[in-house]
């Protein structure tokens, strides 16, 4: 360990800590590895109360601060009152950081660490510092980190009530969680990174993850969903050339469901939000993800 990063450790509370609204960066050694992830605890947080926790990880090549500005995710959590985080992957320099989610075949920067360990490891540092109610954790993520939602669906379901993938698919082999987890997950049509229809091509080589529509088969099924959706093309009031179906995949007490947003146009992006480069395609106006996603986190606690 260097002297910097030794330092840094040191700046890590060893007892108890409440964190008051803002953000915070916390730091984490994990066996060999330093890793960290930011806080945003919004200003009605009340340190009596257990509040809901939200993680939101990043996409590919990017990291925890890019994703609050990517999702927005902090101004619904000031709104609503939810407690969200932000992790860091791992990769090169702080920036291009990638979750081992699946997915990637023969590619060099795909990451091997443990990562369920990891967030597994975030979820009792901050326990420490944040009131968290236990029943109300939930996951949300962008891309390979959508993926990543998937797995840690699959490997800590435990721990987690339910989640929200936006443009990842299920990039795991086998999906088993130890209970049912409640899905509510958005996707384009006209992705071109995390294509709607899986790799397709030479791509198939690098890339390995399912369908969108072989991902909500497979966990529809593990949820004892009805395999015939109920369909609602949504009104077109932004006028943007997107239009957007939602399919509920019901769940027998209806508290397990699978919900899928099909957007019909829309890019590798996140609905609602507008993003910085235009390379990743369109984002629909039609829907707002962040709300329809705490709407959806609201009405599933973990149940047991």
């Amino acid at each position: 360990m260097n002297i910097l990063a030794a330092a840094l450790l040191c700046m890590i509370p060893a007892v108890d800590e409440n964190l008051g609204p803002g953000d915070h960066e916390r730091l984490l050694q994990i066996g060999d590895m330093h890793r960290s992830y930011i806080v945003h605890v919004p200003p009605k947080y009340d340190p009596k109360k257990p509040t809901p926790l939200v993680v939101a990880l990043h996409g590919a090549g990017t990291n925890g601060r890019m994703m609050a500005g990517f999702s927005g995710l902090s101004t619904k959590s000031d709104e609503a009152g939810f407690v969200v985080v932000y992790p860091n992957g791992t990769g090169a320099a702080g920036l291009l950081l990638t979750w081992n989610s699946g997915g990637f075949r023969r590619v060099a920067s795909a990451s091997t660490a443990d990562d369920v360990g990891y967030i597994g490891t975030v979820l009792d540092d901050l326990a420490k510092c944040v009131n968290v109610d236990a029943k109300r954790v939930y996951v949300t993520g962008m891309s390979n980190g959508g993926m990543m939602c998937y797995r840690l669906a699959a490997e800590l379901s435990d721990r987690i009530a339910a989640i929200a993938p936006v443009a990842g698919t299920l990039a795991i082999e086998n999906y088993h969680p130890k209970r049912q987890v409640p899905i509510i997950h958005f996707h384009g049509t006209a992705d071109k990174l995390v294509a709607f229809d899986g790799p397709q091509g030479d791509s198939t080589q690098y890339l390995g993850f399912k369908s969108v529509p072989e991902t909500i088969r497979i966990v529809s099924l593990f949820n004892e969903c009805s395999q015939q959706p109920e369909t609602t093309e949504l009104p077109d009031l932004a006028h943007d050339d997107t239009q957007v179906s939602r399919k509920v995949y019901a769940s027998k007490k209806r508290d397990k469901d699978v919900v899928l947003y099909v957007i019909r146009g829309g890019g590798h992006t996140w609905p609602g939000r507008q993003p910085a480069v235009r390379f990743i395609g369109k984002s629909t106006e039609q829907i707002k993800a962040n709300d329809l996603i705490w709407e959806f986190f609201e009405q599933h606690p973990m149940s047991k």
